[in-house]
C-alpha cells in the first residue's frame, strides 16, 4: 500500500511539473524573462514556505540550527540547479513541449539516478548506497545499464529534431513556436545534466528533513524544509539573469505595460510557478513512502515525460512531419522510459 502511495504521488506531481509550461503560453505581451520571473517568484519564493509553514510550521528554527555545513552545500545545489532550471525554461521554447522535455529530462533522470550514489561515496552513511558499491552488484550495475539505455534514447530523439528539422526547412514550412534545434539540443544537455543537481540538495539537505521527523513532524512534508534552502539557490541564479535579460532587452516596462494583461498575465504566471512546486511537493510525499531517493526521482522524471508528450500531441508539435519522423521519435521516448523502468528495477535491487 505503501508502494502504491509513493507511485501516486509522484504521478500527481509529474502531471504538475509536465504541465507547469502551459499558463505561460497564456502570457501576452512579455517577454520570456519577465514571465519566467514572476512564475519563478511564486515556486521558489513565496510558495515554498507557505507549503513549509503548513506542514513543518517550525521550519525557521530547523534551518537557522542546522550546521552550517549543510546549509551552504545545499544552497550551492540550488545554485547550480538554478542554471539548469533556467535553461530548461529555454530548451523548452526551442524544442517543444514534447522534444524538449524528453530531452532535458532524459538526461536529468540519467544523472539524477547516479547523484545519490556519488554523494554517499564522498560522504559514507550507514545503509546507504555509493557509486563503489553500485559497481559491485547486480542491482547497481542494471542501473548504469539504464543510464546507457536513456543515453541511447536521448540521441535517437535528438535524431528526430533533425529529422524534423530538415522537413520543415526541404518544405519550406513555418515551424511550431521558435524551433531551433542547434541552440535546443546545447541548452537541454547542459539544463539536463544540472538540474539533476536537485536530487543531490535533497540527499545533502536530509539532515534537515530527518530533524522535521525527530521533531513528530509527518515524514511525508520533511522535504519542504529543505527545499526552502534549495530553491533560494535557484532563484538567485534565476533572478540574476532574468534582471540582466530584462537590462538587455529594456523589457523592465512588461511590469507596469497597460497596454498588456498585467492582471492576467501575473495570474498565468503565477499559476505556472506553483504548478511547478507542486511537483516537489508531492516528490517529498512520494519518496517518504517509497524510500528509495534514487527510484523516485525515475520515476518522477518518467511521469513528467510522459505529461509533456502528451501535452506535445495536443499542440500538434509533431503534426506535418513524416511518419518516419514520428516513428524515430517515438522509438527515443521508448528508450528512454525503458531505461527509467531499468534504473528502478536495480534501484529496488540494491536496496
Amino acid at each position: 500500500m505503501q508502494v502504491l502511495l509513493g507511485i501516486l504521488y509522484h504521478t500527481i506531481g509529474g502531471i504538475s511539473s509536465g504541465s507547469f509550461y502551459m499558463p505561460f503560453k497564456k502570457v501576452k505581451g512579455w517577454a520570456w524573462e519577465s514571465f519566467w520571473i514572476v512564475g519563478g517568484l511564486f515556486s521558489w519564493l513565496l510558495v515554498p514556505p507557505v507549503a513549509a509553514w503548513l506542514t513543518v510550521p517550525n521550519f525557521w528554527e530547523i534551518i537557522g540550527a542546522a550546521a552550517g555545513g549543510v546549509k551552504n552545500f545545499v544552497f550551492l545545489m540550488g545554485l547550480l540547479w538554478g542554471i539548469g532550471g533556467l535553461t530548461y525554461g529555454l530548451g523548452v521554447r526551442y524544442l517543444g513541449m514534447s522534444l524538449g522535455n524528453s530531452i532535458v529530462l532524459g538526461f536529468c533522470s540519467a544523472f539524477g539516478s547516479l547523484v545519490p550514489s556519488i554523494y554517499y561515496s564522498l560522504n559514507p552513511t550507514p545503509g546507504k548506497t555509493s557509486f563503489t558499491d553500485m559497481l559491485g552488484n547486480a542491482g547497481g550495475q542494471l542501473v548504469l545499464l539504464g543510464v546507457l539505455v536513456c543515453l541511447i534514447g536521448i540521441a535517437i530523439s535528438g535524431k528526430a529534431g533533425m529529422m524534423k528539422e530538415a522537413e520543415i526547412k526541404s518544405e519550406n514550412k513555418a515551424p511550431a513556436g521558435e524551433f531551433s534545434l542547434v541552440k535546443g539540443l546545447v541548452i537541454a544537455v547542459v539544463s539536463g545534466i544540472l538540474s539533476s543537481f536537485f536530487n543531490f540538495g535533497i540527499e545533502g539537505g536530509k539532515p534537515m528533513a530527518e530533524e522535521a521527523v525527530r521533531q513528530g513532524f509527518n515524514p511525508l512534508f520533511q522535504n519542504n524544509v529543505t527545499y526552502i534552502v534549495l530553491l533560494w539557490g535557484g532563484l538567485s541564479t534565476n533572478f540574476i539573469w532574468c534582471m540582466y535579460l530584462n537590462y538587455k532587452n529594456r523589457s523592465f516596462g512588461d511590469y507596469l505595460n497597460r497596454q498588456t494583461p498585467i492582471a492576467g498575465n501575473i495570474l498565468f504566471s503565477g499559476l505556472a510557478g506553483t504548478l511547478w512546486f507542486l511537483q516537489f511537493f508531492f516528490y517529498g510525499m512520494g519518496e517518504s513512502k517509497l524510500g528509495n531517493g534514487a527510484s523516485s526521482w525515475i520515476l518522477h522524471m518518467a511521469t513528467i515525460i510522459l505529461t509533456a508528450n502528451l501535452w506535445g500531441l495536443y499542440l500538434k508539435e509533431w503534426t506535418g512531419v513524416s511518419r518516419r519522423v514520428f516513428q524515430t521519435f517515438a522509438l527515443g521516448i521508448a528508450l528512454i522510459l525503458g531505461s527509467i523502468v531499468l534504473v528502478g528495477i536495480g534501484n529496488s535491487m540494491k536496496g
